[in-house]
């Protein structure tokens, strides 16, 4: 039987192709996928044991960065006293910190990934520093001079002597470029950005001067990390500072930037969850047409001896053999999607390390654990239908036509709907509360539904293609022979639509939902704020300086410049945003704004703005609902840096408003508990002519500030929305490859038992251009009917999930995105054309007198 086996999967290659194809696809994505993070973890480790291999011990103080009214401890007379321990070979001090720059073209060079480093140039007795080899122009030597790596004056487009605004914390600097050098600095090659100032510099930006954030100690000969850090712990002050060895500081900076590059690996894995869920429909389809066609030869072979058990296993190991095939495939697949995986996702100043490929035990069996994992379960239901050939079917003249229609598929498929669909409308209904446990019931109603639409999918055929053929029989006999066809197996047809169902609800799901919450956030933003432009800081810990609120105020088309406060607010035992704001800038949400102060709209179920002051706050809709708490009503809060908790008079309650965060309290009160004392962290504008530009220009081109319009504010609340979107066009070319795949594997296959059929045509005066149209035109049919299940399927999906969406996202409404359906409609009927044309041609070409000779 394993002879049988091999010979059959031999003599069908041809038509077992497709499936190898689809599967080695999802094993490609697997393998590439794990290939690529074992690579990229073993290049930041090498690239960390390099950046610290001269590094034994790193002193680190205790306590925050010295201040001139509290002297630190990493001095160079520290320095000068560990050079002194037995086993060190020299001592390097270091001051770090964080720069901001501004690009050649003035805006910020922002990293979404990796660290804005800042770091002193130590040069030793050479004059050079060994950290930060210089490769143009020259190390910084005064205060206005900076030097920065290559990938950073590659990314601002910074040549040298270019004179580059930057901050550090606090008010813009300008400086002026005198040289580039390389790091092998992790933090910075996994897209971060180095700037070097001269040692003074550093200490005066970074820490006090004569002090340093660290001293790294290198080792001589014979001198063990450990032993050296033991030595050294025993020579500082008790309680001062904290002693590290270099390993494990190498080991803490591969372990961050790990952290960074991880979220890579979710994607590809992803499109592999996908493709092998979809191709599992093809490798089952194709079974199924193969045990049909060999309907005479498994009766032969149960006519002579062979048992139900011995086909069952000999057609489990024609799968086994496909599976291991696709598995060598598609992991020298893989192994190029890893190569090439670093370069597409570099980009944007960030870079994804690159190395040689690290292929270990785990890629490979993955790869054959996925492969053979896939195609021998999808093969088993089709191998069990083998098994029930009786031996007397070897004596028909022609192969058995397809088995009737079961009557369980329909009952299970109607209980599956049944289920899937009441779960989504629960969760729906349920639209307050979007917590991670009901998003997660919310995916499981949507698996739950497209296999519900699955396996009624060859009941829904007949009643679908036969409404769908009224269009086809406009192409006269080639039309109704292609319904026809499509209708003559509603198993197959359905089984070659399910790929298509299964992406084009993906797609149109993932669509719907995107397109809901993109005009939700334009929706929130323009009801929540009145202002033009808003300029912010991007957290709680970096503030803005007071005065330059009077110089935006004073920039060209400004009518109005409003500050505010934000800091955090433990509220009812959770970390909320608070705002502080000036009562006269808020105006009530359906009112026009009058004043040029009023900046600000607010929507008060109860209260006012007007009564905000000490001890005084009002809070959102979500706060009150969650606390219990009401106008009139006391509530305990600790807001910013306090550390004790105060006992605050709610005001008012107002409509969940992303400008003004959880909850709004008078600026002084709010500022006077900040992280940075007096501060403000946004400033709210509204004016005519005014540009971004010279906003900028107002705050000084202060790279740690962001200046956006409402446009740029609501891209940057949807956030995820790209992400989103790149996911759902690549899931729509995984589906579209496989269901190409799929309808030509099924033409293929049904041309080859229609042999005789289209012999018959072709003798009675029907052209090739005819059957060459009638089958294209049974692929279109398949197409539709798998594409109008899978809209069906992704808006009920979108609607219950955007429903719970909305408890996140206020204002949210199901928003039908009909050009985008549209064009994904076009798409899927355009791929089920273009799959039929090689079994068209084929069809086309057969002799009539051959093919009526056919057995």
């Amino acid at each position: 039987m394993l002879t049988t086996a091999l010979r059959n999967v031999l003599a069908h290659k041809a038509r077992l192709l497709m499936t190898v194809l689809a599967v080695c696809l999802g094993v490609a994505f697997v393998s590439g996928t794990l290939v690529f993070a074992d690579s990229t973890a073993a290049v930041q480790r090498a690239a960390a044991s390099r950046t610290f291999a001269d590094v034994a011990v790193s002193v680190t103080a205790k306590e925050p960065v010295a201040t001139p009214d509290q002297p630190g401890v990493l001095t160079d007379v520290l320095a000068r006293r560990l050079a002194d321990v037995p086993g060190v070979a020299a001592v390097r001090p270091s001051v770090d910190g964080s720069a901001t720059l501004n690009a050649a073209d003035g805006r910020p060079l922002r990293v979404k990934r990796g660290t804005n480093l800042a770091a002193a140039y130590v040069p030793g007795r050479d004059g050079k520093d060994v950290r930060y080899p210089v490769v143009e122009g020259r190390a910084p030597a005064g205060a206005d001079e900076i030097a920065v790596d290559r990938g950073t004056a590659a990314a601002g487009r910074y040549r040298v002597g270019d004179t580059i605004t930057l901050a550090t914390d606090g008010p813009a600097l300008t400086a002026r470029l005198v040289g580039t050098v390389t790091t092998g600095d992790t933090r910075v090659t996994a897209g971060g950005t180095l700037t070097l100032f001269d040692r003074a510099t550093a200490q005066r930006l970074f820490a006090t001067p004569g002090n340093y954030t660290s001293l790294e100690v290198s080792a001589g000969p014979g001198a063990g990390q450990y032993e050296l850090a033991e030595r050294i712990a025993a020579t500082l002050p008790p309680g001062t500072a904290e002693v590290t060895t270099g390993q494990a500081q190498a080991d803490q900076q591969a372990l961050y930037v790990g952290t960074l590059t991880r979220g890579y690996q979710k994607l590809p894995m992803v499109f592999a969850g996908v493709s092998l869920f979809i191709g599992s429909f093809l490798v089952v389809n194709t079974f199924t047409m193969l045990v049909a066609r060999r309907t005479r030869e498994i009766a032969l072979l149960r006519a002579v001896g062979a048992t139900r058990r011995q086909v069952v296993r000999s057609l489990l190991a024609e799968a086994a053999l496909v599976g291991v095939v696709a598995s060598m495939a598609g992991f020298a697949l893989g192994l190029g999607i890893a190569a090439v995986l670093p370069g597409l996702l570099s980009g944007d100043g960030n870079q994804v390390p690159k190395g040689p490929l690290v292929i270990g035990p785990r890629p490979v069996a993955a790869a054959l654990f996925v492969g053979v994992g896939v195609t021998v379960p999808a093969a088993w239901l089709p191998s069990r239908r083998a098994a029930r050939i009786a031996p007397i079917e070897a004596l028909r003249a022609a192969a058995a036509p397809p088995g009737g229609r079961s009557r369980l598929r329909p009952i299970a498929g109607v209980g599956l709907l049944v289920l899937g669909a009441g779960l989504l409308t629960a969760l729906a209904r349920s639209a307050e509360d979007a917590s991670e446990e009901n998003l997660r019931n919310a995916m499981l109603g949507c698996g739950v539904l497209v296999v519900a639409l699955i396996v009624l999918a060859p009941t829904l055929a007949v009643p679908v293609i036969r409404l769908t053929g009224r269009l086809t029989r406009r192409f006269g006999v080639a039309g109704f022979l292609a319904r026809q066809n499509a209708l003559r197996d509603p198993r197959r047809t359905a089984a070659t639509a399910a790929t298509l169902l299964i992406s084009t609800a993906l797609v149109s799901g993932l669509a719907t939902i995107g397109h809901s919450t993109g005009q939700a956030l334009d929706r929130q933003t323009a009801d929540g704020l009145a202002a033009d432009y808003v300029i912010s800081t991007g957290d709680t810990m970096t503030g803005i300086d007071p005065a330059a609120v009077q110089r935006v105020a004073g920039a060209p088309g400004v009518r109005g410049a409003s500050a505010v406060a934000d800091s955090t607010a433990v509220i009812g035992g959770k970390v909320r945003e608070i705002s502080g704001i000036d009562p006269a800038d808020v105006e009530p949400a359906d009112v026009e704004p009058d004043g040029v102060g009023q900046v600000l709209k607010l929507d008060f179920v109860s209260g006012s703005a007007q009564d905000l002051g000490p001890g005084r706050i009002a809070v959102s809709s979500s706060v009150a609902r969650e606390t219990g708490v009401s106008t009139g009503g006391q509530v305990n809060a600790r807001l910013g840096r306090s550390e004790e908790f105060t006992r605050y008079t709610v005001v008012g309650v107002y409509q969940d408003n992303p400008t003004a965060h959880d909850a709004v309290g008078a600026r002084a009160d709010v500022q006077k508990h900040s992280f940075k004392p007096g501060s403000v962290q946004r400033i709210l504008v509204r004016g005519d002519g005014v540009s971004g530009e010279g906003l900028r220009a107002a705050v000084g081109n202060n790279p740690l500030l962001k200046v956006q319009d409402r446009a740029e504010l609501v891209r940057e609340a949807a956030g995820t929305m790209g992400d989103l979107l790149t996911l759902m066009y690549g899931l729509l070319g995984i589906g579209v490859v496989i269901s190409a795949l799929g309808i030509v594997n099924t033409l293929a296959m049904s041309v080859t038992e229609r042999t005789r059929e289209i012999g018959v045509l072709r003798a009675i005066g029907m052209e090739r251009g005819g059957i060459r149209r009638m089958i294209r035109l049974e692929a279109v049919t398949v197409a539709a009917f798998g594409t109008l299940l899978g809209l069906a399927a992704g808006l009920f999906g979108a609607w219950a999930v955007g429903a719970l969406a909305g408890g996140a996202v206020k204002q949210y409404t199901l928003a039908v995105p009909w050009g985008t359906l549209a064009l994904l409609c076009l798409a899927s009927l355009t791929i089920g054309a273009l799959a039929a044309t090689l079994p068209a041609r084929r069809a086309a070409t057969l002799s009539p007198l051959e093919a009526v000779a056919a057995a």
